[in-house]
């Protein structure tokens, strides 16, 4: 059976590259680029008995070396990186899953955009803020929604402060999702939770070390996963499109790199 609908991709994704500024300068990605010419001993070595000049023009093939981790670019952060046990309210604290357990269905489900460009850097959103962004869009929130936050570092993205720039989800507005059957959100800045910067001066102000990285530690309570670094969020409506979000499946690990997709269907 053919799809009589039209479909339009938008992109979500950073780039992996190496003189965009996406994360601290010790947690940077490094990539390696090799030319045609540069692997020609490799390939000499693997086909015993040929001469260089018996590749096509003398190439042999392009390739790169990346070092990195698994959270650097667009990625999905497994619950496992965020605290060793899950869904300690549905009843069972039970370990953390890794990436490569997250179930597949998490990850292509429709979207919903909350709009919170114009909270300033450091803002930890409520609940309350979370309520007020679905009544404006009109959304009812349905289990398994992906719910991405567009903030002001999608608009620094390339420039020093990007991991500095942002507000943040707190414990209340991330529970207030998973309360709801959401599984897996997303942010266009560095993490879910506010900029460091600005958590370590509030713990100073107050002593309150429930602040540190309270949004991620609700996965404590019930298990998520969310997507961090994303791009392009402006170019989205509220709702409306579906969200792909595969991650690399790395066994054990704590993220996986996704290439981000928005897709819209279009009759």
């Amino acid at each position: 059976m053919l799809l009589t609908a039209k479909r339009r991709l938008v992109d979500l994704s950073i780039y992996l590259e190496n003189d965009v500024l996406s994360d601290p300068p010790p947690l940077a990605p490094k990539i390696t680029y090799q030319q045609h010419a540069d692997t020609v001993p490799e390939f000499l070595h693997m086909l015993p008995g040929i001469k260089a000049g018996d590749l096509p023009e003398g190439e042999a093939a392009a390739a790169e070396w990346v070092t990195l981790t698994t959270h650097n670019g667009t990625h999905l952060d497994a619950p496992w990186h965020f605290h060793s046990t899950m869904d300690a309210k549905l009843g069972e604290r039970k370990k953390s899953i890794t990436i490569d357990e997250v179930p597949l269905d998490w990850c292509f489900q429709p979207g919903v955009k909350l709009d919170f460009r114009h909270f300033p850097d450091g803002y930890v959103a409520t609940a309350a803020d979370v309520e007020q962004e679905l009544d404006r869009i009109g959304h009812s929130l349905q289990p398994l929604d992906i719910v991405l936050v567009n903030t002001r570092a999608g608009s620094r993205y390339g420039h020093n402060d990007y991991v500095r720039t942002g507000c943040g989800m707190g414990y209340e507005a991330t529970m207030f999702l998973l309360e709801r059957g959401v599984r897996l959100t997303g942010t266009d800045a560095w993490s879910w939770d506010a900029p460091f910067s600005y958590t370590a001066e509030k713990i100073a102000e107050t002593g309150d070390t429930s602040l540190i990285w309270e949004g991620h530690k609700a996965g404590r309570d019930i298990g998520y996963c969310h997507l961090e670094k994303l791009h392009n969020l402006e170019a989205l409506p509220g709702d409306g499109f579906l969200v792909s979000c595969f991650p690399h499946k790395i066994r054990g690990a704590s993220a996986g790199w996704t290439r981000a997709v928005a897709i819209f269907e279009e009759v």
